[in-house]
């Protein structure tokens, strides 16, 4: 049954927002989502302070036990769905999970503990998943230039750096746009290579 007008087919792409502990991730998921954002969060107790490092992340309450979920429409027919990533070590095998299916990820940096991305980068790296690195603007912290970032950071060629404030959803659109850019850039490089 025809109405008269055609329905655009909708993709959904699945991408993954990780960093270290108290990066913004759930904020940046909450931020940008356009439905209510699912929220697997637990109360930090005295008794974990010995387990997660709250080390320059102080005033933080409550961490993320399993995953974010949201979904923002970056433009007709285009989806995404987003997986907020648990940021403690301890929950890490959740990563492998997540990941199946993901078209990339962002990777949350503080420049104030920039060290505590390392993980996510390497974890990226390794599986050769398309990763966009958006360095969340935090008071106090020390603007550096895109460059210096993915040389501290020692990434690939080509890997986007893109300074965000997870609060805002217009920064953090930005940032899943130059994600969705990069690894349509990585699939096309990987298709083509995979003819020859």
């Amino acid at each position: 049954m025809d109405s008269g007008h055609s329905e655009t087919p909708v993709m959904a792409l699945k991408i993954l927002i990780a960093g270290g502990f108290g990066v913004g991730k759930t904020t940046m998921v909450g931020a940008v989502s356009e439905i209510r954002p699912l929220r697997t969060e637990e109360q930090l107790t005295e008794a974990g302070r010995h387990v997660d490092d709250t080390m320059g992340v102080e005033r933080k309450s409550t961490t993320t036990v399993a995953m974010d979920f949201g979904r923002i429409t970056i433009r007709a027919g285009l989806s995404l769905y987003l997986f907020g990533t648990p940021g403690q070590d301890r929950f890490w095998f959740l990563w492998d999970e997540l990941s199946q299916g993901a078209l990339g990820a962002v990777v949350l940096a503080d420049t104030r503990r920039l060290e505590d991305c390392f993980p996510a980068v390497d974890f990226f790296e390794h599986r050769k998943i398309p990763f966009a690195v958006a360095v969340n603007r935090f008071p106090g912290a020390l603007e550096h230039r895109p460059e210096d970032i993915a040389r501290a950071l020692d990434l690939q060629a080509g890997t986007p750096v893109v300074p965000c404030d997870a609060r805002e959803r217009a920064s953090g659109k930005e940032v899943l746009v130059a994600l969705v850019e990069h690894a349509g850039r990585m699939h096309a490089a990987r298709l083509l290579e995979s003819v020859r």
